[in-house]
């Protein structure tokens, strides 16, 4: 019966125009052109990209709409609460861990970013409810549809890490954009009700 306070419908709206919305920004100031299906989302935070900060902003500002809304989605089983609020901890590490000049690596880049996308993944399922009247985003069949969806998508993303493939920035955008509005996805499927103002009041 819990709905969801309107800072955290705020804030679930937000994430994916902070993170998809950054995208072609930050692309657009990077000098000689920048190939996004090629090369991924954190080349745009690399220390060495033109105008990090647009990216830096909407990786940091994402994750942390995710524990908001993590913080208000009530009506959401707390496992799934919780590991949407890891998610976005972790994703606010890959923004503090960026990645070297000259197209090099860093290991704690990869595995705050590696945790972010599990945690991203596996936060949905656990979310679901058995209630039948519970929202159809929350809904044990849909969260588990969900999860899954995202699953492939990021399995699918760590394929072409592993095998080196051309087009692991196309992948990684899905996987990550999936990610940025599945939340909002949930929290529109929770209706309106009257005494939410009052429930917001006592957050």
């Amino acid at each position: 019966t819990a709905g969801v306070p309107w800072w955290a419908r705020v804030s679930s709206l937000l994430a994916p125009v902070l993170l998809i919305g950054g995208w072609p920004l930050a692309a657009a100031l990077q000098p000689g052109g920048f190939d996004s299906s090629v090369r991924t989302i954190s080349d745009l935070a690399a220390l060495d990209a033109a105008d990090r900060w647009v990216m830096t902003v909407g990786i940091g500002g994402t994750r942390l709409c995710h524990l908001v809304t993590a913080l208000g989605l009530r009506p959401a089983a707390l496992p799934g609460r919780v590991l949407l609020a890891l998610g976005g901890a972790a994703t606010v590490l890959v923004a503090l861990f960026p990645l070297p000049g000259g197209g090099g690596s860093s290991g704690a880049h990869s595995v705050v970013a590696f945790a972010s996308f599990v945690l991203l993944t596996v936060w949905a399922p656990y979310a679901g409810v058995r209630d039948p009247g519970a929202p159809w985003g929350l809904r044990r069949r849909t969260a588990l549809a969900a999860g899954a969806a995202l699953g492939a998508l990021t399995l699918l993303f760590f394929a072409t890490v592993v095998m080196g493939a051309t087009d692991v920035g196309l992948t990684e955008r899905l996987a990550a954009g999936a990610q940025a509005l599945w939340p909002a996805a949930v929290v529109a499927s929770v209706p309106w009700r009257r005494d939410e103002q009052s429930v917001s009041r006592r957050a």
